[in-house]
């Protein structure tokens, strides 16, 4: 990659920013707020949906973080009404963009005066808009196809200024709530934010996919073009496919086969490398040749865990199988709960076995029959943070933050599909060999590889 290392960087975190940051999103946010107040007024079965639009398109405008963990909280099963898990969910693939103007600015910034010359085209229109930056499609000289991703400007002053934000609403929601104490939550999801404007630190998840997936010949991950990629701008091969979606009406067969494809992109990364890809949205899959294969995207969002924390997935999941309260004790120890208590560990078990469900069950089956891609989870989730309220509140280990996240969002792309597998055979194969030793190992090779660091 580019050196761009600039310690007089204008864009760095700076008090300045982050006041501006607030003011800016304190009115983007009003509308929104003028909304709900007209809807508590005047009524109308369609209130709840027009607020929570209105509130998606505020968060839309505001760009950065707070768009961010909407999206996050859009995922939560029954954390927010389903009208405005709707909304929010489309922010991850339905972001606004921002205009050419700003493109010009970035470029020229990133890649100096004359940037244009080193494409041979450089589509004006955004092909795609997220929450922290826009992926333009362009050309390179030598014929191949391009994208490259642009982080929106102030975007360092933004997280600070957002996540304060943040600590302030879930501070709100815990003194309301009082089943989870999410200040765990908070760190992990301003360390992983952070990580995600590290355009650098991207480039190396991406060789890190590329390494760890070598042996999938079904799955692609991009090409990263170094030259043309610096800390804000990540230039990439661009990957065709068709969306997830486009296959819900598929043969059966054809479903089953994208599912598997899913679960080996995800789980084997996981149980090898104690590595995950922390936004499984469906948005960062696309599917190739008619269903033989799929593309992975968007490597933003990728959590390192420590090898121990993969032997306590595993010890949990046997303790499910085996039905055997003292190791699904000593499994939420590993991961780090605290102060736990055999009543809050049943209540926990709660909702283990419905996330373990699939995979303990050794038959052919839907992930959740009969439950709707939008329900999945909310009523296993409403259970247990009312036994929380009752028996807790519980510490939220950080690291479960996105392996839970994640676990849903995967189901809920099984879903979709309407996938029916034995879950239980494939992670059986995914386990085979495994020792958190072995996994230490061939994390400390790989990262080593695309220089990265060991987690602590």
């Amino acid at each position: 990659m580019s050196d761009t290392s600039r310690p007089d960087d204008p864009e760095r975190n700076r008090l300045t920013g982050r006041f501006a940051r607030t003011a800016k999103v304190g009115v983007n946010l009003s509308g929104a707020g003028i909304a709900f107040a007209a809807q508590s007024l005047f009524g109308g079965d369609e209130g709840d949906q027009k607020t929570a639009r209105a509130l998606a398109a505020a968060l839309g405008k505001s760009k950065g973080p707070l768009m961010k963990v909407a999206q996050l909280l859009s995922t939560v099963p029954d954390l927010l009404p389903a009208e405005y898990a709707a909304e929010f969910a489309q922010l991850q693939a339905e972001a606004p963009a921002m205009g050419w103007s700003f493109v010009k600015r970035r470029m020229r910034a990133e890649l100096g005066a004359g940037w244009e010359t080193k494409f041979a085209a450089f589509g004006k229109e955004a092909a795609h808009a997220a929450s922290l930056g826009q992926v333009h499609r362009a050309t390179l000289h030598d014929g191949r196809e391009v994208a490259c991703k642009l982080q929106y400007p102030d975007m360092a002053s933004a997280v600070e200024s957002d996540v304060g934000q943040l600590r302030t609403l879930l501070g709100l929601f815990k003194r309301m709530d009082g089943s989870i104490d999410p200040d765990a939550m908070v760190e992990e999801i301003t360390d992983r934010l952070r990580e995600e404007l590290d355009y650098a630190r991207e480039a190396k998840h991406i060789g890190l996919y590329r390494q760890m997936l070598a042996d999938k010949s079904f799955v692609t991950c991009p090409q990263l073009v170094p030259e043309l990629s610096t800390d804000r701008l990540l230039t990439m091969t661009w990957l065709s496919g068709e969306k997830l979606t486009a296959f819900e009406s598929a043969p059966q067969e054809i479903r089953n086969r994208i599912a598997a494809m899913l679960f080996w992109t995800w789980w084997a990364p996981m149980n090898s490398y104690a590595v995950i890809h922390g936004d499984p949205h469906l948005g960062n899959y696309q599917v190739t040749g008619g269903g033989e294969g799929i593309n992975l995207l968007d490597f933003g969002c990728v959590r390192i865990f420590p090898p121990r924390f993969v032997g306590g997935v595993v010890d949990l999941y046997r303790a499910m199988l085996h039905d055997d309260f003292d190791a699904a004790y000593a499994a939420y120890e590993t991961w780090g709960f605290e102060n736990l208590s055999r009543e809050l560990a049943e209540v926990l078990n709660v909702w283990a076995r419905f996330i373990y469900g699939p995979i303990i069950d050794n038959r052919v089956r839907s992930v959740a029959d009969g439950i709707r891609p939008g329900e999945y989870g909310r009523k296993e989730a409403f259970r247990v943070r009312q036994l929380l309220k009752e028996k807790g509140p519980v510490k939220i280990p950080r690291e479960f933050v996105f392996m839970d996240r994640a676990a849903i969002g995967l189901g809920a792309a099984y879903l979709r599909l309407g996938a029916e597998l034995n879950f239980h055979q494939l992670f059986e194969e995914s386990l085979e060999g495994f020792t958190v030793d072995s996994v230490a190992a061939r994390q400390s090779s790989s990262l080593a590889a695309a220089g990265l660091t060991n987690p602590v």
